[in-house]
């Protein structure tokens, strides 16, 4: 493990990063995708910086589902963790791998590049094979001697998975799988209801992470509920992509450039590569 690697993974890095996830408090993440992201958002006083797997794709070239070239997403998730001062937790899909192995060493590649933290997802697989890919990332972190937290995603609002009847119940079903193997956390992107939000959190013995974005509670509303940690996903690169199209369609439709008049200034923006990339505190 390099130098950089172990002082970013360092107890202090990692048990702040823990320590942020609280119902009191819940931590806000606004996902990004890349060094310029990580540094703006790290700017506007964010605790902690998480990655977009759907960003970092469409940054890449590649549509988003586990489309992407894994070293590509590790040199991405490398620049961003030496570029801020903040614990960086990574969406990493469902491992980039076909197999437990393959996945572990995906998450000893991912210490390797100085992160604390990441998102692993089922997706459409069975639980079990989460269950089997998150026990290789705890096996993976303990060998590396980096206190890992492991975010479990379940999919199955998200993606409309089972019986509606029964839904909530096979989703505390797969958290309890998710957790005996060795998660830290839970994340139930999909769903934002008060009511099922607050079921989550009471059947939960860790952390409830939920996404939100337009027309959901706020994060001190969600807290209320017992959730501990609110991302945005993919939303932050959404709203960007949509800026420059706002600006290409005004630019060659009637010619003007109003689409701007919200841009950070060039000065401020630039400012904050002035420095050399940040050591980890």
């Amino acid at each position: 493990m390099t130098e950089t690697t172990s002082s970013l993974n360092a107890p202090s890095a990692t048990a702040r990063f823990r320590s942020l996830h609280t119902p009191a408090r819940p931590l806000a993440l606004a996902n990004v995708w890349d060094v310029a992201g990580a540094r703006v958002v790290e700017a506007a006083g964010a605790p902690a910086i998480a990655t977009t797997s759907a960003g970092v794709a469409w940054s890449l070239g590649a549509s988003d589902g586990n489309r992407v070239s894994r070293d590509l997403v590790l040199d991405v998730l490398a620049r961003i963790a030496s570029a801020v001062a903040v614990p960086v937790t990574a969406d990493i899909e469902g491992g980039y791998g076909q197999s437990p192995a393959e996945v572990a060493e995906t998450v000893a590649r991912v210490l390797d590049a100085g992160v604390v933290g990441v998102n692993i997802e089922d997706g459409t697989r069975s639980p079990r094979t989460l269950a089997d890919r998150i026990e290789a990332s705890r096996e993976a972190a303990e060998k590396a001697g980096v206190d890992l937290f492991v975010n479990a995603r379940t999919d199955t609002y998200l993606l409309g998975l089972g019986d509606p009847a029964t839904r909530l119940r096979d989703t505390l079903a797969r958290a309890r799988t998710y957790v005996d193997a060795g998660a830290d956390g839970v994340f139930v992107p999909g769903v934002t209801d008060p009511a099922v939000v607050a079921e989550l959190a009471a059947g939960l013995t860790v952390p409830l992470n939920v996404m939100a974005g337009p027309g959901a509670p706020t994060v001190a509303e969600l807290g209320a509920l017992g959730v501990s940690r609110v991302s945005l996903g993919s939303g932050v690169a959404q709203a960007a992509y949509a800026a420059a199209r706002r600006a290409a369609l005004d630019l060659l439709g009637t010619g003007g450039y109003a689409a701007l008049d919200q841009a950070i200034p060039y000065p401020d923006l630039d400012a904050l590569f002035h420095a050399p990339a940040h050591t980890p505190r």
